[in-house]
């Protein structure tokens, strides 16, 4: 069943609902008035009787008992304005009923009728069927002894209920029908936006193009949805670009090693036309490049890992992870004088990461330091600053030394990969923190670090 269908029927059965319950409180309400109605002529009929026998006196009393009545004892008023008939009998605690002489039906007695006449029980209202007629009965007393009992009957009050629920029926089905039919127009022209969205989806499932977009209508849930799945496929298209681009990039950078590894092993191959040097020689440059590629391995699977999830960011303390750093920097670089400048700061990352990045900066910064050259590390408010001994950036090379495989002219003869500022820029970024080069004054390179510090 589809959503439209699923709302169309949803808003039925909720209307049919309401007014299932509008139309059992209307029909209990005409009811329980009409029925009032009833009630009060049948107590009027019996205040009548009363008010008889407060001018006549009762014939019960002048009796001597009551099993000497054997007839009705008084005249039946008439109801006004031609009012239904009703019947009437009074009900002896010694047994006998006393009906008026024109009325063949008797209303039934039971035990608590009985009461009534003895006194036991106040009066009562009930509904009966006699003769196939349904009347509404009020049994009251009439004196020690005696119940008096009226009824009327209730066809016309059934009549009308009867219409009452007919019109009631109808206009809940044709309520119910028009609240589905309004409700699948409506649903129709809200629906158009989810309309859109899945078919954008099914089309990029289809055709594998993310560059197609949705337009937004409005500011609503559904507007939101849209912006969202908009942002969903540019952040997929942007992933899948970079990540195109880092198989090409990657591609290009392995190519030269390989083909060097591979003219030499050619050559290893025929060795015994070498001498011992050159095989010796060979051998050290199949060891430097397999190093070369060993390097290159573990920084593209590192930067192929971008943001990859798993990790919860922590407090750290910047100043002392630099301090670590610094540390192993000075192991692997003996012949750097590294200075540090620390003051204590705190932010959240993952420690792990962002140490991969201060080592990339450190070794880059010592990579270009001459030989007892000095890298200056200054820490401060969440920002690390790195500045090494070399003779700078070039100005055409600044805007590019973060990028991936990127090496200026001067570096095309150094080891390394070219893509340790690259990681450097993809660790930092994904901590919400960013990275610049410049060139200080007294020259050297300044590569800066800026990440969100805590208070």
């Amino acid at each position: 069943m589809s959503l439209k269908a699923r709302l169309s029927l949803s808003a039925g059965v909720a209307m049919a609902a309401a007014m299932l319950l509008i139309s059992g409180v209307i029909f209990y309400g005409v009811r329980s008035q009409l029925r009032a109605q009833i009630d009060g002529a049948l107590h009027e009929r019996a205040q009548s009787f009363a008010a008889i026998a407060g001018q006549l006196g009762s014939p019960f009393y002048r009796a001597e008992s009551h099993d000497r009545m054997r007839e009705f004892p008084y005249e039946v008023p008439q109801s006004r304005f031609g009012g239904p008939e009703g019947l009437t009998q009074f009900v002896l605690l010694s047994g006998p009923v006393l009906r008026p002489p024109e009325q063949d039906v008797a209303i039934p007695v039971n035990s608590r009728t009985r009461e009534v006449a003895s006194g036991q029980a106040e009066q009562f209202y009930d509904d009966m069927n006699v003769d196939g007629a349904h009347i509404r009965v009020l049994t009251t007393p009439f004196g020690r002894g005696i119940a008096l009992q009226v009824a009327r009957p209730l066809n016309e009050v059934d009549q009308i209920l009867g219409k009452l629920v007919l019109i009631l029926a109808a206009m809940m089905i044709a309520g119910t029908v028009l609240a589905a039919g309004l409700a699948r127009v409506v649903a129709s022209t809200a629906l158009t936006p989810v309309r859109d969205l899945t078919e954008a989806a099914e089309k990029v499932a289809t055709t594998k193009d993310l560059a197609h977009r949705i337009t937004r209508r409005g500011s609503d849930e559904l507007g939101r949805l849209a912006s969202s799945f908009n942002a969903m496929l540019e952040a997929l298209d942007a992933s899948l670009k970079a990540q195109r681009q880092l198989v090409a990039d990657a591609s290009h950078e392995l190519r030269t090693p390989l083909t060097s590894l591979r003219t030499n092993i050619e050559v290893l191959a025929r060795a015994d036309s070498l001498s011992v040097e050159e095989k010796d020689r060979i051998l050290r440059d199949v060891i430097g490049q397999l190093d070369e590629l060993t390097l290159l391995m573990s920084d593209l699977i590192e930067l192929a890992r971008g943001d990859e999830p798993g990790l919860e960011p922590e407090e750290v303390r910047l100043d002392l992870l630099v301090q670590d750093a610094v540390e192993r920097a000075r192991r692997h670089w003996p012949n750097i004088r590294f200075e540090m400048e620390l003051s204590e700061s705190t932010v959240k990352a993952i420690p792990s990461r962002i140490e991969r990045a201060m080592m990339n900066l450190l070794d880059n910064a010592a990579k270009w330091s001459p030989a007892d050259g000095v890298v200056e590390v200054v820490v401060a408010n969440g920002e690390v600053t790195v500045r090494d001994g070399g003779p700078g950036i070039s100005a055409s090379d600044l805007p590019q030394v973060f990028d991936r495989f990127y090496r200026a002219d001067d570096a095309r003869g150094m080891a390394g990969s070219g893509l340790g500022l690259a990681i450097v820029r993809q660790i930092v970024s994904a901590h919400g923190g960013t990275v610049s080069a410049s060139n200080g004054r007294g020259g050297g390179a300044v590569l800066t670090v800026s990440l969100p510090a805590v208070s």
